[in-house]
């Protein structure tokens, strides 16, 4: 499966593009309703908060009371980190399940839709990240009109998340929606014929992307080494180094690992979106199957013990 994380700052219009992908094919979890499910009334997630933060954060009716439990867990670190304790875990069995449950072949897409990706620094866990973007006052505008907040309560929700640079260093894909849905909803379409559904067949059929592409600067580069990092976590001994780019600018990394984590190894690149292409003097050498990145180059190398 194409693992497809979706995200964007409030009132930018991440929804129309996950309704979009949905109509398209993919399988969007939406990481908010999930969390709601897991708070919901006779979870066993709901006891936990109800001892950790008191009869405080529950109406009258014994239902959790989101907003007050937003201002206790918003003004307290620990209190936040003991609530994330509780769910987190929870959410991330719920989403694991939800995408096992409606894969339907091997090139699948799966779109993670998750508000706080970049704030959590998920960017690693996914093939791609796709980043919907639209100007500050745009966004207050719509979150005035179709949310009824207040224009302070606006600024202040958007000034608590992350702001554009730190989504363009995550962002592989960047919709903009500025010039309105029609304009967001053909990029959306774009994206998924020349990106997203040739990455996905390329995965599922353990080939490389084809043609000639661009190549990632260095944020890109960041994020094509800290997924291969990732996957590579459960080998402790493994390494990723950032190798020069070749002479048409294609980024290429070398993973070094002991002889008997080889196999291992192996399994993690591919599963980061890379298909085998030979050995090269002697050296296993892999290709990724993205087609935005064509040439983008994986050599494997055996540490000595």
């Amino acid at each position: 499966m194409l693992r497809v994380g979706l995200t964007g700052g409030v009132g930018a219009g991440k929804s129309t593009v996950a309704t979009r992908l949905d109509t398209l094919g993919a399988i969007v979890v939406d990481a908010d309703r999930l969390a709601r499910a897991v708070l919901s009334p006779g979870s066993p997630a709901v006891a936990e908060v109800r001892a950790a933060f008191g009869d405080g954060v529950f109406d009258a009716s014994g239902v959790i009371d989101r907003t007050a439990l937003a201002t206790v867990v918003f003004a307290d670190p620990q209190a936040r980190q003991r609530l994330e304790e509780i769910t987190h875990p929870r959410i991330a069995a719920a989403t694991a399940e939800r995408f096992a449950e409606d894969r339907r072949d091997a090139a699948t897409i799966g779109v993670h839709d998750v508000p706080l990706l970049v704030e959590k620094h998920m960017e690693y866990q996914y093939h791609l990240v796709v980043v919907v973007h639209a100007e500050v006052e745009e966004r207050i505008r719509r979150l005035v009109s179709d949310r009824r907040m207040t224009v302070s309560d606006a600024r202040a929700r958007i000034a608590a998340q992350a702001d554009d640079r730190a989504r363009r260093s995550a962002a592989d894909i960047w919709l903009d929606n500025t010039r309105g849905s029609a304009d967001l909803l053909e990029s959306v379409d774009q994206a998924w014929r020349h990106r997203l559904s040739p990455f996905a067949m390329n995965l599922a059929m353990g080939r490389p992307a084809d043609g000639e592409g661009g190549a990632p600067d260095d944020a890109g580069r960041a994020r094509l080494a800290g997924r291969l990092r990732y996957a590579l976590a459960g080998l402790p001994q493994a390494r990723v180094d950032v190798e020069e780019r070749d002479s048409g600018g294609r980024a290429r990394f070398e993973v070094g690992v002991g002889r008997d984590d080889a196999a291992a190894a192996d399994f993690a690149i591919r599963s980061a979106g890379y298909a085998p292409a030979g050995t090269r003097g002697g050296v296993p050498t892999y290709l990724t199957c993205d087609p935005g990145w064509p040439g983008t180059t994986v050599r494997l190398v055996m540490i000595p013990a």
